[in-house]
């Protein structure tokens, strides 16, 4: 089989009165790396959906190697050959990599009769221009292996067109260009044909043939990557030309000034009592913005809980401006100390209540918000969120709202409201832009900058990579619970960073 070309004329989505989706029409050249690019609710996941069976298409046409078809269920998609590998990991960690692709198969045979089938098996990984152990377990596998995994089942059951969601947020740089890599050199051998949605323009300058840019559920462009800009597809997507009033000054760290955060020897277990953070020590100076990259998983969360008062650290020390810290609400008060959380809307909200409650929850109990020390003044709390929603543009502007009905990027908006329009000493953040619109990466980074250069020392915990080097002026490498690395952002190489990453110890460069 070789690769196939897949084509959608008008294709539409309705749910309700909802257009999500209203008359796409792209082409994937057979044997080529297609992206596909939007802000959030621009319709890529739903036109994916449709491609693959899960939500079938309302209206339009898809057409597999010129041929009219249906897809209406996954099975229908696969019969086709179109596959999908998702943004996160779908293999089961406790079985082999040949249990993995057997038991992906559609009809999986009541009795597997191993030996013939890891003999087909060797057959098959000898003809793929990666190779892993059928023997081996998938639990042993780095996130790199898993997501060569995930490609190998969809070659294995003879997909001929996959479709990627966000192929590399696990990974670190080398592995992701090497699996984009890998997945443009099949294709261009015309193995495959790709079909890829990114957030990164890199990944589409770099491995990409051609581009389409959706908004609002509607394609406002595509062409060949050769023929465009970043500056061009950052346009379409926003529905403007891209402005540049993100780029902040950036003052020089006053290298004399005592750290305003300080932790020593750090160590923490995760839920299962197992050690996540292994005698961590780190400072953050007023003014400077100290990034910590590192894989999920590898002791990021444990570390950010004990630093919120959400964890108990087993040992070690954590000093604010001086004075031991535990992490207390009274603490974080009086010592200033702001956060911006991993998923908002479970750890910094409370999604039943309103947006201007929300907005109170640091200062419900405070004057002028509070009088008498128990009566809250509602007044109050509405007129303050009034302003801050005009000041940080929260869309609906609707004081009243429940905030989990605002979307993810509105929701960060207002945490940074409340997090960030008082005076902040210490400012602790986590994922801050995952999944984010366009407009709101820009948006948080710039306000990041701004409390950065009033002042405040900014601890960024991140898997973005190019987000701590565009932001950071210290970036520490977090692997295994330990900090193995640390430079200074200006001086950082990303092959020697995503070495550390991946806990392979750095060659010199």
């Amino acid at each position: 089989m070789r690769a196939l070309s897949l084509e959608t004329l008008s294709a539409g989505k309705s749910y309700g009165h909802f257009r999500a989706l209203d008359g796409v029409s792209l082409k994937v050249r057979a044997g080529t790396v297609h992206a596909l690019l939007g802000e959030n609710g621009a319709g890529k996941s739903t036109l994916v959906k449709g491609l693959v069976g899960y939500d079938p298409l309302d209206s339009g046409s898809i057409l597999v190697s010129d041929r009219e078809r249906q897809i209406r269920a996954p099975r229908e998609a696969h019969a086709l050959g179109i596959g999908m590998v998702y943004q996160h990991f779908t293999v089961a960690p406790g079985l082999s990599v040949a249990e993995n692709l057997v038991l992906s198969r559609d009809d999986p045979p009541l009795r597997i009769r191993w030996k013939a089938e890891r003999d087909r098996l060797r057959a098959f990984m000898d003809d793929m221009p990666f190779q892993l152990d059928p023997d081996r377990p998938v639990s042993g596998l780095a996130a790199g292996e898993k997501q060569k995994l995930e490609i190998l089942k969809q070659l294995y059951l003879q997909r001929r067109l996959i479709i990627l969601d966000e192929p590399t947020s696990v990974l670190t740089p080398q592995e992701a260009d090497e699996v984009l890599g890998l997945m443009r050199d099949l294709a261009h051998a015309g193995e495959v044909s790709v079909l890829m949605i990114t957030h990164k323009f890199r990944e589409v300058t770099a491995f990409a043939d051609d581009v389409t840019v959706l908004r609002k559920g509607a394609m406002v462009g595509s062409c060949a990557v050769a023929d465009t800009t970043v500056e061009a597809l950052s346009g379409w997507m926003m529905g403007r030309a891209p402005t540049h009033n993100t780029t902040v000054e950036r003052p020089p760290v006053n290298e004399k000034t005592e750290p305003c955060l300080r932790v020593t020897d750090m160590v923490a277990h995760n839920d299962k009592g197992v050690e996540a953070v292994h005698r961590v020590s780190l400072s953050v100076r007023p003014g400077e913005i100290v990034g910590i990259a590192g894989i999920s998983g590898n002791g990021q969360k444990e570390l950010t809980e004990v630093l919120l008062g959400q964890r108990q650290a087993e040992s070690g020390a954590v000093w604010i401006n001086g004075r031991p810290y535990h992490g207390r609400r009274e603490e974080m008060l009086r010592e200033k100390v702001h956060s911006l959380p991993e998923e908002p809307l479970r750890n910094a909200c409370i999604g039943t209540m309103s947006v201007a409650e929300n907005l109170a929850l640091r200062q419900f109990d405070q004057p002028a918000l509070c009088r008498w020390g128990w009566w809250m003044n509602r007044a109050a709390i509405d007129k303050q969120a009034g302003e801050r929603i005009e000041r940080f543009q929260v869309s609906p502007a609707d004081p009243a709202r429940p905030i989990q009905t605002l979307s993810g990027g509105n929701v960060q908006r207002v945490v940074l409201a409340r997090e960030l329009t008082e005076e902040v000493a210490v400012l602790i953040v986590s994922n801050p832009v995952f999944g984010l619109d366009f407009a709101s990466v820009a948006m948080i980074h710039q306000r990041l900058l701004e409390a950065r250069n009033r002042g405040a020392g900014v601890l960024l915990l991140s898997e973005d990579l190019d987000e701590l080097l565009e932001l950071a002026d210290q970036i520490l490498v977090i692997h295994d619970g330990h900090i193995s690395y640390q430079t200074r952002a200006a001086d950082a190489n990303r092959v020697e960073l995503g070495r550390h990453m991946a806990g392979v110890e750095a060659e010199a460069c």
